[in-house]
């Protein structure tokens, strides 16, 4: 998986979208991201880890292609708003 910055995100989604405009799916999931990267552990030493600020973590793929990003809080709703722009372009 790719993690990508929001601007090249929002084109490699819009070049997803294109490629399977006329046969294939682009798959979208959204979850809260709160900037670990190892798992936490079940039993033993619990370390304290406290997140700075709210985060999404978006992914898209095509079954072939899988592509990321992390989106602040603060920057979500432009981010949001230009994301429904390109869907709505890429599909009309």
């Amino acid at each position: 998986m790719v993690l990508l910055e929001s601007e090249q995100f929002l084109t490699e989604l819009t070049r997803l979208f294109q490629k399977c405009r006329t046969s294939g799916s682009v798959f979208i999931t959204l979850k809260k991201y709160d900037g670990r990267t190892k798992p936490v552990p079940r039993k033993g030493h619990v370390e304290s880890f406290e997140p700075a600020d709210n985060k999404c973590l978006l992914r898209a793929t095509d079954g072939k292609k899988k592509i990321s990003t992390v989106v602040s809080d603060s920057s979500e709703v432009s981010f949001g708003r230009s994301t429904c722009r390109d869907i709505k372009k890429s599909n009309i």
